[in-house]
């Protein structure tokens, strides 16, 4: 369901994103990029990863026992590579409060980030830590998540930001790595921030909360290929919207100006639902949408995994509500892009539009609204698998005012 991601092969500007160099040894480089991307509507073609060259051996398991397997692994695999200082610095207590307050949608200038900046590890213990997100994500989430990864190094090389930390992400475990237990990987810098608990006493993953954000939504890798890593939410999220009656759509709809995030990452959340259309008000084919525009959170790992995520979801699905607002077409040359809202019981999604650049602006390249965007996913009863409860972070650890965007007075948000 989810975007394929186009492949880079090139040298990282000024070393400062030393993972480039692991990405390397798995077969991929983080995009980074020329100037001359411009602003695609939406009738353009995406170049799949399929056209690129590359050699990405990644999870291809549809069970999640084996995914929680082959991450332990993995993760056994990274801390060997590290000195005892530095795995004192990327472990923690399972149930330790700091992975609800280390991960924003802020850059790392503004919240600390809990474990280790994979730009201070070796380049074989940078190839160790991407190792353990290549077996805990589907090939489609790892190539979303990359697809994350090199639009925040495109703007770092082409934009007007200043923000020397565009690019920079940490690697933390929260319990030890274990296949029998739970533990929690925690991946992300700015527009990332991915926390998967892995249980194998049930068998289960849950990726609430989940923070997976975009800016620019387009930009040119080294080989001219056309990078747009959500486009797989934007084609779903407008599939649903299109499948809808005029009354239908007329329920849904709550005008042209895009609204805020609501729930910001690392905020705590009264989860509000009730305004737009119900799933109870939806056909059986509208309904499956909608789920297919949640799998775009929910399916970042195996097939079961997926499945069992959208068959809790769907079990409530009557009293789960849908809001839109801003745009109505997809097509990135008009409007300031589009907010939607997914509350229910057992899953509460957000889409926004940010409206600003946030001082990374590049020439031709739309990098506010429809290139500009936060999101993130919940569960309102097991965010975090039930092993902590969020903490409203300090300072702007709690996403700032709503829509992510910097307070007054304060530096900006970096892209």
């Amino acid at each position: 369901m989810m975007f394929q991601t186009s492949a880079c092969t090139r040298s990282v500007h000024r070393g400062r994103l030393a993972i480039a160099s692991a990405l390397l040894s798995g077969g991929l480089l983080l995009g980074g990029c020329t100037t001359d991307a411009t602003t695609i509507p939406s009738t353009a073609s995406s170049t799949s990863a399929a056209s690129a060259s590359t050699s990405i051996t990644t999870n291809d398991a549809t069970s999640t026992a084996d995914t929680i397997s082959t991450s332990t692994e993995a993760a056994d695999a990274f801390l060997a590579t590290l000195s005892a200082e530095q795995r004192e610095q990327v472990t923690y207590d399972y149930d330790d409060d700091t992975k609800t307050t280390s991960w924003s949608n802020f850059p790392i200038t503004f919240v600390d980030r809990a474990g280790v900046n994979l730009a201070d590890l070796t380049d074989e213990q940078q190839a160790a830590a991407m190792e353990v997100l290549r077996a805990l994500l589907s090939e489609e989430g790892y190539e979303t998540v990359t697809g994350i990864m090199g639009g925040d190094e495109y703007l770092h090389e082409n934009s007007s930001s200043t923000e020397e930390s565009l690019g920079q992400y940490y690697i933390a475990f929260f319990g030890d790595p274990s296949d029998t237990s739970a533990w929690e990987i925690q991946f992300g810098g700015h527009h990332l921030g991915i926390n998967a608990t892995l249980d194998g006493s049930t068998d289960k993953i849950t990726f609430a909360p989940t923070h997976l954000g975009i800016q620019p939504a387009v930009y040119t890798d080294a080989e001219g290929n056309q990078v747009r890593p959500f486009d797989g939410i934007y084609t779903t999220a407008f599939a649903f919207y299109n499948s809808l009656t005029t009354e239908q759509q007329a329920t849904l709809y709550q005008g042209s100006t895009v609204a805020n995030m609501v729930c910001a990452p690392g905020s705590t959340c009264a989860y509000p639902t009730g305004t737009g259309i119900s799933g109870a008000d939806l056909t059986d084919e509208q309904r499956q949408l909608l789920l297919e525009v949640i799998a775009n959170w929910v399916g970042l790992a195996d097939e079961q995994t997926t499945s069992d995520a959208l068959a809790t979801i769907e079990a409530t699905l009557d009293e789960t509500y849908i809001n839109w607002s801003g745009a109505t077409t997809y097509d990135m040359t008009q409007g300031d892009g589009i907010y939607f809202q997914i509350s229910g019981p057992d899953v509460y999604i957000e889409f926004a539009a940010q409206q600003g650049s946030a001082g990374a602006d590049v020439a031709g390249v739309t990098t506010s609204g429809w290139g500009h965007v936060h999101t993130i996913y919940r569960d309102p009863t097991n965010d975090y698998a039930g092993s902590v409860t969020q903490q409203a972070a300090s300072g702007m650890g709690g996403g700032g005012p709503a829509g992510g965007q910097a307070p007054t007075g304060t530096a900006p948000d970096s892209g």
